[in-house]
């Protein structure tokens, strides 16, 4: 299966519809020399970013799993969302 990036935010803006709720901004891009994947999650001033392996991005679009990312998306929303009150609703 060939992943690309914009399959792969479009798959998380589906999974987590957190992310457009709280109208957070999402990249998705690909780093050259481990083949992991960088996803950045931001409100403007705060953001997060982590990386997922090849393996995870195709569990992810396979609708398999996306726990480690699920678990980021939630700490931010958590964190800056609904308790900090920093994103939009």
């Amino acid at each position: 299966m060939t992943i690309d990036a914009r399959s792969l935010e479009e798959k998380i803006r589906t999974l987590y519809p957190e992310i457009g709720k709280h109208s957070l901004g999402v990249t998705v891009t690909k780093d050259k020399q481990t083949g992991d994947w960088l996803i950045s999650i931001d409100n403007g001033e705060h953001s997060l970013s982590t990386h997922i392996s090849e393996q995870d991005a195709a569990d992810c679009i396979d609708g398999t799993k996306c726990v480690h990312l699920g678990v980021q998306i939630g700490t931010f929303v958590e964190n800056y969302c609904l308790g900090g009150g920093a994103c939009l609703t």
